[in-house]
């Protein structure tokens, strides 16, 4: 029997059953250079293996729409430059071009602060892997033939490999690599599967067939467990299958606290995909519409038509409430057909609203998308990292000389739209009172607030133990905020990893906090949270 310890709890649950383990086809490129005459030949036939990935992707899309973003960065034009700038100019084959262009570009991705967005890198990736399956002609294994009960151990899984699984046969995933926010921890939250991600070694502890314990909430795996350690896990199993069913049942309950106060339970997202798989777990809205994809998978500036579409069926799933934050790029976040000077402090540096502000064209664009879609939903506009009355003035500026050109086109958009503000600076917490009097909502990103506080670096690995969500400071901090804007009348959300944190919650609530909002996944159990019984 062997006993393994992990953080990274992708979603919750107890699961027994034998390893299924899963073995990645090798896809090492070819490392021959060709020669010049054969240049030609091989881009023709990147243009070949582009168009079949995308029909492949095209047909999944029918029944998943994580498959529709896909379609995107498989035809994406910076991805199809740098495999031709490898062929072309550096006489690399196919494979090779590939292999580079996608290492190239998911970087970009994992380099990033955010963990939502570092997690995309892997979806890149996946195409990646996807081109060099069709080049080697190669084979992978089925999930789909999956027809008893397992946990499934690998590397790491992608949305491909995923979207096979048939959730009624596979009882557990655990993978060495990937995160919480990955494709297979959404899709594990979504089905109700134990998934633990990023176990460090668990390859070289498990082989194919052996028996497995795993407790997803607690991080626990035990490997060829005794009879009696097997018994104890079934039995909390049934117990935790029992409460499972309870917490679904709150689903048809309003998220009132028990002293009576009626809270906001809401949706972080990227896309209109997200929103639709969360829709069944009776949300109040979306706390927090990312509009950060629509720039990075991209060739261009999303035009204001390209932005409009997609708010505008954001708020038709939604019509309660989406909250859509305006363009959040810099620091870490970078775009493939703008180039962003060098910055020895990125995250301090020319970034979010900073960056709509010193590009107004670009600003007036997506501010004037918002308002046409606001006319078919409750949408409220939510500038990010501010520090400064004049910052917030200046947005709502612009926001108003876009309401008067609509006023002219004849355009209808919701004349009452709300505008709110990210609280993550410090600054925008020693202005909290000035801001609440000028500002409709606030809206607390843990994340960046944790870390601009205290003065670490989240992903700086040797000082993350200092990176503190509960650290005095921040509590103080948060407090502040919601105390400023309640004393003038407006609704305080969080929409920080900190909002569904089941320790954090208890204290948000004696806070005050109005709304909470998070990944849907965590929905279910923050409500029973709310209502406490």
């Amino acid at each position: 029997m062997i006993n393994l310890s992990v953080e990274k709890t992708a979603s919750r649950g107890i699961a027994i059953a034998p390893v299924y383990l899963y073995q990645e086809v090798d896809l090492t490129p070819d490392t021959a250079l060709i020669t010049e005459d054969q240049v030609e030949a091989e881009v023709a036939r990147y243009e070949t293996v582009k168009k079949e990935v995308v029909a492949d992707l095209a047909a999944l899309a029918e029944e998943n729409e994580i498959f529709a973003a896909h379609m995107a960065i498989a035809d994406d034009f910076t991805l199809q430059e740098l495999v031709n700038q490898k062929i072309c100019s550096e006489q690399k084959n196919i494979q090779m071009a590939i292999a580079e262009a996608v290492e190239e570009v998911s970087a970009l991705f994992q380099q990033m602060d955010d963990e939502y967005m570092r997690e995309r890198a892997a979806d890149v990736q996946d195409i990646g892997k996807r081109f060099l399956i069709k080049c080697k002609n190669a084979s992978v294994q089925d999930l789909s033939a999956i027809a008893e009960p397992v946990i499934v151990v690998a590397r790491d899984l992608y949305p491909s490999d995923t979207v096979k699984m048939n959730p009624a046969f596979v009882k557990g995933i655990i993978t060495e690599e990937g995160g919480v926010t990955s494709h297979v921890s959404i899709m594990a939250k979504n089905y109700g599967i134990p998934a633990l991600t990023g176990v460090a070694g668990v390859l070289e502890q498990i082989t194919d067939g052996v028996m497995v314990c795993m407790d997803a909430e607690a991080g626990l795996i035990v490997i060829d467990p005794l009879e009696s350690v097997r018994e104890d896990y079934e039995k909390r199993k049934q117990e935790q299958d029992a409460e499972l069913e309870l917490i679904k049942k709150y689903r048809e309950r309003e998220p009132i606290t028990p002293d009576g106060k009626r809270v906001s339970l809401c949706i972080n997202v990227g896309n209109t995909a997200e929103i639709k798989q969360a829709l069944d777990k009776n949300i109040d809205g979306v706390g927090l519409f990312r509009t950060e994809f629509l720039y990075m998978d991209n060739q261009h500036f999303p035009t204001e038509e390209e932005q409009y579409q997609v708010y505008k069926e954001a708020a038709e799933l939604c019509p309660k409430e989406v909250t859509i934050r305006t363009l959040d790029i810099g620091g870490d976040k970078e775009l493939p057909y703008y180039e962003f000077d060098p910055e020895e402090n990125p995250f301090l540096g020319w970034r979010a609203i900073r960056i709509s502000l010193d590009m107004p064209d670009m600003f007036r664009t997506q501010l004037r998308a918002i308002l046409r879609a606001s006319a078919f939903g409750h949408i409220r506009i939510m500038f990010p990292m501010l520090i400064s009355l004049e910052e917030l003035r200046d947005a709502k500026a612009i926001l108003e000389e876009c309401k008067q050109q609509l006023r002219e086109e004849g355009i209808a958009f919701d004349e009452e739209m709300e505008v709110g503000m990210m609280m993550e600076t410090p600054a925008s917490v020693l202005l909290a009172d000035e801001f609440a009097k000028e500002a409709d909502f606030f809206s607390i990103g843990t994340n960046d607030l944790t870390q601009y506080v205290l003065a670490v670096d989240r992903g700086n690995k040797k000082i993350a133990s200092r990176y503190d969500s509960f650290h005095p400071a921040v509590l103080k901090a948060i407090e502040t905020i919601i105390k400023a804007g309640h004393s003038h009348g407006i609704k305080i959300g969080m929409c920080g990893e900190m909002a569904s944190d089941v320790k954090a919650i208890p204290i948000l609530l004696q806070y005050g906090l109005d709304e909470f909002s998070m990944s849907a996944g965590n929905v279910d159990y923050a409500r029973k949270i709310i209502i406490g019984k």
